[in-house]
């Protein structure tokens, strides 16, 4: 069974817990808002923005939205629609316990510090070269490389 879930529920509903809705967050915490409280589904509850982010820069960051618990579908209800994760939980930093864990049990979230040249990035290995911070990113890791320059890689989506 494949189900989509409702990003508009993490971000709204999950509250200080998560960090700050549209203006980043805490991954570990969205994991365990899902593990306790659940989140519906998409179906229940659309994400709010129809635009997506446009590149560079994101700008401008739209407010979270309010937490409404309630399904836009008019038969759904709202508990009925929740789903829950079966557990959460960090894995160590270290290279090869991250691969490790997506060897025995599949993609993990990873978080890492993103520059104003990753806004123009197209395809490839990124490598920051310029630019300042501008904050923190989060991504699905589902694998790993290396290129034929002999360059370690993750591959994420």
């Amino acid at each position: 069974m494949s189900v989509t879930l409702s990003v508009n529920d993490l971000l709204a509903c999950c509250g200080f817990l998560c960090g700050s809705g549209c203006n980043g967050g805490y991954p570990i915490s969205a994991w365990r808002y899902f593990r306790r409280s659940g989140i519906v589904t998409e179906e229940c509850d659309p994400y709010f923005d129809q635009t997506g982010c446009q590149h560079p820069g994101c700008e401008p960051a739209y407010p979270t939205p309010k937490c409404q618990r309630k399904c836009k579908v008019q038969n759904q209800v709202w508990k009925e629609k929740k789903h829950f994760s079966v557990n959460a939980y960090r894995v160590h930093s270290d290279p090869h316990d991250i691969m490790a864990e997506v060897y025995k049990n599949g993609p993990v979230e990873v978080a890492f510090t993103v520059y104003e040249d990753f806004a123009h990035y197209k395809s490839g290995v990124y490598k920051h070269i310029t630019g300042g911070v501008m904050g923190g990113h989060a991504v699905k890791l589902i694998g790993w490389g290396t290129s034929d320059a002999g360059e370690d890689y993750w591959v994420s989506c």
